[in-house]
C-alpha cells in the first residue's frame, strides 16, 4: 500500500517479509476462531476483551491510520453483538472490553501516525542526500579520445545511502585525470570530506601538472579542514593525451588493478604512502608511480567495499581472479558483472561498506 503521508511525501508501498505475514494471518485466525467459540459456546463465558488485538495486529501491516480505526470498528460492533447476545455475562465485562478496544485502537492508530511520519523523514532526508550525492559524484563521460570509462556505486544499505567513497574523470590539459577514494567513516560529515576532496581536485587537476604535487594539494586542503580530522584513501591516475606510460600517486588506498589479455596485475606504487590528510605526520611527500598501458587493457580502481566483501564464511572476495574471469571487454558490462557476483557472494549478509568501481579501457 502506498502512503501519502503529511507533507507530500509518497512512501513506496509496506511489505512484510513472508514469516510476518504468516504471524499476522495467524494472529486474525485466532481472533477469529475466538470469537466463533464465544458464540457457539453459549452463555457463562466470553472472549470480548480479545477483540482489543484487532487493532494491534490490523496497525502492524498498514502506514495508513484509517486501518487500526476500522478494525477498531469492527472490533467496537463485534464486542456489542457479544454483550447482546451473551447476557449472563456482568455488564462491567463488556464494558471493559469495549474501553480496552478503544484504548488500543487510539493507541494502535497514533503509532502508525508517528512511524509513518518517521518513515517520511527518512525518506525526504535520503532523498536529499541521494540528490546531494548525484551532484558531487558526477556520471564520466562514456568516451574521452582512446579511453572507455565506467563506474558503479553502491551503498552498503538503505540507511547507508549517503557515504564516503567517491570518484571524478576529469579531461584537463595535462590528460584525463581520475580520482577514486574512500572516506573515513560515513554520513553527513563523510561526504562533506568528500565535498572537499573532490572541489580541490577539479581546481587543481587543471592547473597543476604534476600529478604528485596534485596528491599534495588535495592532503593539505584536509589538513585546512576546520571540522574533524577524517581522512581519504585516494588513487590518482594521470593519463596522457598522447602516447605514453601512465602515471598514479596511492594514498593508503587498495592497488589498482591491470587487465591485460586475461591476466591481472596489481599496480604497486614506488613506496606506500599515508592517506590524504595524514601525510604531515610521516613528514614525506608523495611518489609518482608509473606504469605502460596498450590497446585493449582495461585499468580497475575500486574501494575496500569491494575488495574487502566477504562470505558467508568470512572469506574475502577474489577481485583479482573474478576480474581475469570475466569474458566482457566493455567497461560497462565488466562493472556490471563483478557488482553482481559481489552480491551474490556476500549473500543475505549484504555489503558491509559503500562499494565503488572505477574502469577505464584502452581502445584499439
Amino acid at each position: 500500500m502506498t502512503s501519502d503521508t503529511p507533507g507530500g511525501a509518497r512512501l513506496p508501498p509496506l511489505r512484510l517479509p513472508r514469516r510476518a505475514r504468516r504471524m499476522v494471518l495467524g494472529a486474525y485466525a485466532l481472533l477469529v476462531a475466538a470469537v466463533l467459540a464465544d458464540v457457539l459456546s453459549g452463555p457463562g463465558s466470553t472472549v470480548s476483551p480479545l477483540l482489543a488485538a484487532a487493532p494491534v495486529i490490523a496497525g502492524a501491516t498498514t502506514r495508513a491510520a484509517r486501518v487500526p480505526l476500522l478494525a477498531g470498528a469492527v472490533a467496537t460492533a463485534a464486542v456489542a453483538v457479544l454483550a447482546f447476545t451473551n447476557r449472563s455475562i456482568p455488564a462491567s465485562v463488556h464494558i471493559t472490553a469495549l474501553i480496552a478496544v478503544l484504548a488500543a485502537t487510539l493507541a494502535s492508530t497514533a503509532n502508525v501516525v508517528l512511524v509513518t511520519a518517521r518513515e517520511r523523514e527518512l525518506l525526504q532526508v535520503r532523498t536529499v542526500s541521494e540528490a546531494a550525492q548525484r551532484a558531487l559524484l558526477r556520471p564520466p563521460p562514456q568516451h574521452l579520445g582512446r579511453l572507455r570509462t565506467a563506474v558503479r556505486y553502491a551503498a552498503a544499505a538503505a540507511e547507508a545511502r549517503i557515504g564516503g567513497d567517491l570518484y571524478v574523470v576529469a579531461d584537463t590539459p595535462h590528460g584525463v585525470r581520475l580520482l577514486l577514494g574512500d572516506v573515513q567513516g560515513h554520513g553527513l560529515a563523510a561526504v562533506e570530506t568528500a565535498a572537499d576532496v573532490l572541489g580541490a581536485f577539479r581546481e587543481g587537476a587543471s592547473t597543476e601538472p604534476a600529478l604528485d604535487v596534485l596528491a599534495g594539494r588535495l592532503d593539505a586542503a584536509l589538513v585546512r579542514r576546520p571540522t574533524d580530522d577524517r581522512f581519504v584513501t585516494a588513487v590518482l591516475v594521470g593519463i596522457p593525451h598522447t602516447p605514453g606510460p601512465v602515471e598514479f600517486v596511492n594514498c593508503g588506498h587498495p592497488h589498482p588493478l591491470l587487465r591485460r589479455d586475461g591476466l591481472v596485475t596489481e599496480v604497486e606504487p614506488p613506496e606506500h604512502a599515508p592517506p590524504l590528510g595524514l601525510l604531515g605526520l610521516f613528514g614525506s611527500r608523495y611518489r609518482l608511480g608509473r606504469f605502460d598501458v596498450r590497446p585493449g587493457d582495461l585499468l580497475l580502481l575500486y574501494t575496500d567495499g569491494v575488495s574487502e566483501a566477504r562470505d558467508t564464511a568470512d572469506r574475502f572476495y577474489p577481485l583479482a581472479q573474478r576480474l581475469a574471469a570475466v569474458a566482457d571487454s566493455d567497461p560497462d558490462d565488466v562493472l556490471d558483472q563483478l557488482l553482481l557476483e559481489v552480491r551474490a557472494y556476500v549473500g543475505t549478509a549484504g555489503l558491509q561498506d559503500d562499494a565503488a568501481m572505477l574502469a577505464v579501457r584502452w581502445e584499439h
